[in-house]
């Protein structure tokens, strides 16, 4: 899983059957250190987040395992609220 922020929403009128009724949105895929790495993608929601949010998110064939036994065709979707993030960071050895 990765990190990203939902950044907007998308708005279909005609989509595929297994589609309908589901949210898509549009994230912004972060580092490490929280800064934008990539290009925006278009991603399922199947947790109920929204703009402005911190989210995990997978690619690929498991990106459709959230909603089995439905075979909804997609290959990113949005996994995970997250609520707070610690970042530890290892002190250089002197």
């Amino acid at each position: 899983m990765r990190l990203a922020k939902v950044i907007g929403n998308v708005v279909a009128t005609i989509k595929d059957p297994e589609l309908v009724g589901a949210k898509l949105l549009i994230i912004q895929p972060l580092d490490a250190n929280m800064k934008t790495v990539g290009k925006p993608m278009v991603s399922i929601d199947s947790v109920g987040a929204g703009a402005g949010e911190l989210v995990f998110w997978c690619r690929g064939k498991e990106s459709s395992f959230p909603f089995s036994p439905a075979e909804v065709p997609t290959d990113c979707t949005i996994t995970g609220i997250v609520d707070r993030v610690n970042i530890e960071l290892e002190l250089e050895k002197r």
